[in-house]
């Protein structure tokens, strides 16, 4: 019998230890989801970026709330694991805007979100992770809300002063109602063991190609490890790279390293 909102809450928010680091191949449609699954993941985290690539937008608060809200439903409707979207900014003008999106997003069935601050004040994140939760409280869902700081992501400010304006962020943000905290851009291994020293919630880190493996990040304090949009790149980098073949040398070798149609059919036909 497939878990209820409420349960996969509770696990959802129990996977995240540095112990074993609750590791996320972020989806971005219900296939990838699936197949993220089915490779054994406890949850799944769905990219901004991949989503809205998906939908024929770009990254960056360009996509809108409805379909987003849709998208993240056929998400959880495909899989059994715990299921955390990635919101943007919250698809809302101001906080209110963003408590709209949350009602839509437990409504969804997610139990996670991740939001971020980009370049946006960061009094103004805090006030928007303080509607996020209060909305979560009149649902009476347990949420769990991961607030992203981009100072790193995006070189943002004196970059002597960048580790401590994140700690700072991160604290105003765990104040404001965030369960978790999300530094995408960091690979030095002394400054993510500040950050997880420092931060009194789950530490959350983008990997990939030179960061340190899952259980190094554990043994640093980190206690969950994303893919970010990774995972969506590759994917487009094996679609561009099959049809430049195909236009170019006019082979088909590129298709071999598929998945099977059967397998990957059987994947989405399960019953629910």
């Amino acid at each position: 019998m497939p878990m209820t909102q409420p349960d996969q809450a509770r696990l959802f928010r129990s996977l995240h230890t540095p112990t074993a680091p609750l590791a996320l191949a972020n989806a971005w449609d219900a296939a990838s989801a699936r197949v993220i699954e089915a490779a054994g993941a406890s949850a799944i985290a769905t990219t901004s970026a991949g989503v809205a690539w998906s939908l024929g937008v770009p990254d960056g608060d360009v996509l809108t709330r409805d379909p987003a809200l849709k998208l993240i439903a056929r998400i959880v409707a495909a899989v059994e694991v715990p299921v955390t979207a990635d919101i943007e900014g919250g698809f809302g003008g101001d906080a209110a805007g963003v408590a709209t999106t949350i009602a839509g997003v437990i409504a969804a069935g997610a139990v996670g979100i991740n939001i971020e601050d980009g370049t946006r004040p960061p009094a103004e994140l805090a006030t928007r992770l303080a509607g996020a939760r209060q909305a979560a409280d009149r649902a009476g869902a347990d949420l769990f809300v991961n607030a992203r700081i981009d100072t790193f992501l995006l070189g943002l400010g004196d970059p002597d002063t960048r580790l401590k304006e994140t700690l700072a962020r991160a604290h105003m943000y765990v104040d404001a109602g965030a369960d978790g905290v999300f530094v995408p851009g960091v690979t030095d291994t002394a400054t993510i063991a500040t950050l997880a020293g420092e931060i009194s919630v789950p530490l959350n880190i983008m990997a990939g190609p030179g960061a340190p493996a899952v259980a190094e990040l554990g043994a640093l304090g980190v206690a969950r490890v994303s893919l970010g949009s990774g995972v969506a790149q590759v994917a487009y980098a094996a679609a561009r790279r099959t049809a430049r073949e195909l236009f170019g040398t006019g082979g088909y070798d590129s298709l071999a390293d598929g998945i099977a149609f059967p397998e990957l059919n059987a994947l989405l036909s399960r019953p629910r």
